[in-house]
């Protein structure tokens, strides 16, 4: 038996974001159909360690039937060192026979897919003339979400802001070579957020980030960063003053600090939800339903997802002959 190992390099160069944006819509709508099946993630946070692990099985029926598996440490002290705040592999599975058939570098899997959910959100739920991003965050997710918003909507201006002046500057520098739009540093989380139509939260911080009086009418936000129960990147009037849409009801009942912190404040009430983004791919729900409306899309990132984006890059490496085959 052979295994293909995938490296990062081979996921980023492999896996482009506009056909992880339709996989993830893909997947998303199977899920809601009951053709995909995940349990909750299991997490090992042990007292003091400075990260935690995860492990997030799934399956996915009908022709593209296969399992899947990601085995992910998070360690936010990462981004300091310059690296990836997610660590891990993909294992992917035969849904005939279960044999292993790939290893995939979790790290950049999990950066393009959460920016292809978000994208996916964004563009079932923002106005269709939403081009003023704010980015709130410097590192991996903020780089592959300015790409997804760009795959979306008509980017106008973009402002990112960080609690690290230089990195902003450079991250905006860097993007400037990049895409046509102006990027550019903001002095403030405030100031990048004020007037923008798109807010992309993608941080490590525990406490709010975005304050709901910065918040613009009409506003969509893709809030990221926060996945654990006692985190959360945006106060409860934000969350109270949005419409929540979310990518699976049960994982943020359970693990989303956004929402749980603002229900234990009585912020917001249980029913909050409007719907899962599956809801919307299958006209189950409407989304948006008027200009000046706040949508808010919070992002836990799905096992199905991960199975999604590592089964498509398995068949790009096929076609392309990438990847390390190794016995097994």
């Amino acid at each position: 038996m052979k295994v293909l190992v995938l490296t990062e390099d081979d996921v980023r160069r492999l896996l482009r974001m506009d056909a992880c944006i339709e996989a993830m819509a893909d997947v998303l709508a199977a899920l809601a159909r009951g053709e995909a099946l995940q349990p909750l993630r299991s997490i090992l946070r042990p007292p003091g360690a400075p990260g935690l692990m995860a492990s997030m099985p799934s399956w996915r029926g009908g022709e593209a039937a296969a399992f899947g598996v990601k085995l992910v440490g998070v360690f936010p002290g990462n981004v300091a060192q310059g690296k990836d705040a997610h660590q891990g592999a993909v294992v992917l599975f035969s849904g005939q026979t279960g044999e292993p058939l790939a290893f995939v570098n979790a790290s950049a899997v999990t950066a393009i897919r959460t920016a292809a959910v978000s994208g996916v959100a964004t563009r079932l739920l923002a106005r269709e003339d939403a081009g003023d991003l704010a980015l709130i965050g410097a590192s991996v997710q903020a780089a592959t979400h300015l790409e997804a918003m760009a795959c979306v909507r008509r980017l106008r201006r973009v402002r990112v802001a960080s609690r690290d002046p230089e990195r902003a500057r450079a991250f905006a520098a860097r993007s400037r070579e990049q895409f046509a739009f102006p990027v550019e540093a903001a002095g403030s989380v405030e100031e990048a957020v004020r007037e923008a139509d798109l807010v992309v939260t993608a941080t490590s911080s525990a406490t709010p980030v975005l304050r709901r009086d910065w918040v613009a009418k009409g506003a969509h936000l893709n809030v990221i960063g926060a996945s654990l129960p006692d985190r959360r990147e945006v106060d409860g009037a934000t969350v109270a003053a949005a419409s929540l849409f979310v990518d699976r009801r049960e994982s943020t009942e359970k693990e989303a600090g956004d929402y749980l912190l603002a229900l234990q404040e009585g912020a917001i009430a249980a029913g909050h939800i409007q719907a899962e983004l599956g809801d919307l791919l299958l006209g189950r729900h409407r989304g948006r339903a008027s200009r000046d409306e706040i949508t808010l899309f919070k992002s836990l990132g799905l096992a199905v997802e991960d199975l999604a984006a590592a089964a498509l890059v398995y068949r790009r490496a096929q076609e392309t002959g990438a990847g390390q085959p190794v016995d097994f």
